[in-house]
């Protein structure tokens, strides 16, 4: 991604300035729809800018934003300074062309010879304001949610466009939404034949897997886990906290691995392959509705038990995000032999 940063701003050396076709009194996309130099599946291993811009016929406006504290997938206002110099990370540029100009002017490796640059402005001051709102689809019959993209809306406030007769300041500027699709929570298990769900040998973690996430309960009661049949329709219930009957939600970054059987489950600190993407944390879908771990037991022949865990109204957030598991969410059966 360094490559587009130092193409977006200095490949106009490379090209030139030529007096020429198209001159500007003021800038208008607001029928154009931001795109990207880079997928969001590219931005889990590049570490360079992100590059947003908006192209027409023989225009482009573009926007550079570092890997952190640029686009964030949660909701909330980000604001950040526009740069006043050639060093910052948070850039904003102007551009017309003297022929159609494409992606590759702005993202390509080596720009093409043409067209060339016939007038630049350059953001020098202002503020760049993200207002990030995350989109979920409607619950499902299981009152379950998935979020499957976040939208951001852009905007430049008292921006100061340095041009060639000198600066102009716009009390606001819509840059447009740029809408980030992500994949959906699928949440279907390895298993999904038998469904069988693990144990650690203490008793006090349960889990389920595929292999790019992981579904733990940590810190869990051993008491929800007792080789005794439960009566009919009277499972063990107890609350999910974030501490006691911890619900966590893992996913991993594409390409830097794969869960398996082999994965350290048990460990306290989660082994460092595959690499971690995100973490979601258990809690009460809202008042009414209150996260628990249910567990029924049954007794097969003389010495198995068979302990099917059912979570119920457990919602998953992250910072600000989140999404719903459903009104009553499967993680599998354990099944425990008391004798070899």
């Amino acid at each position: 991604m360094k490559k587009y940063a130092s193409l977006i701003f200095l490949a106009f050396l490379l090209n030139g300035c030529d007096d020429g076709d198209l001159t500007v009194d003021q800038i208008n996309f607001d029928s154009v729809t931001p795109v990207s130099c880079s997928t969001a599946t590219e931005d889990q291993t590049n570490t360079g800018p992100k590059i947003l811009y908006k192209l027409k016929p023989q225009e482009a406006f573009i926007l550079q934003l570092p890997k952190a504290n640029g686009l964030i997938n949660d909701p909330g206002v980000y604001t950040y300074d526009i740069d006043a110099n050639g060093n910052g990370q948070y850039r904003v540029l102007y551009r017309a062309y003297n022929g159609t100009v494409a992606k590759d002017n702005i993202c390509g490796t080596i720009p093409p010879s043409s067209p060339n640059v016939t007038e630049e402005w350059i953001g020098t001051a202002g503020k760049i304001e993200i207002s990030t709102a995350q989109y979920a689809e409607p619950e499902d019959v299981n009152g379950a949610t998935r979020i499957s993209a976040y939208n951001h809306t852009i905007t430049f406030r008292n921006i100061t466009f340095l041009k060639p007769s000198g600066p102009q300041v716009q009390a606001e500027f819509d840059f447009g939404v740029y809408k980030v699709d992500v994949p959906k929570a699928d949440l279907t298990f390895q298993n999904t034949d038998t469904g069988e769900a693990f144990k650690c040998d203490d008793n006090k973690k349960i889990y389920n897997y595929n292999a790019s996430f992981t579904l733990t309960v940590e810190n869990l009661d051993p008491a929800l886990l007792l080789n005794e049949a439960t009566p009919p329709n009277q499972p063990r219930s107890q609350a999910v906290t974030t501490t006691t009957n911890k619900v966590v939600y893992r996913n991993f970054v594409n390409g830097s691995g794969s869960i398996t059987n082999t994965y350290n489950f048990c460990t306290d600190q989660i082994p460092t392959l595959p690499l971690l993407n995100e973490t979601w944390i258990g809690a009460d879908t809202d008042a009414n509705r209150k996260a628990t771990i249910e567990v029924t037991t049954e007794k097969i022949g003389d010495d198995t038990f068979i302990h099917t865990v059912v979570l119920k109204y457990v919602k998953l957030t992250k910072d600000q995000s989140f999404f719903q598991l459903g009104n009553s969410f499967l993680l599998g059966k354990i099944t425990v032999k008391t004798t070899l």
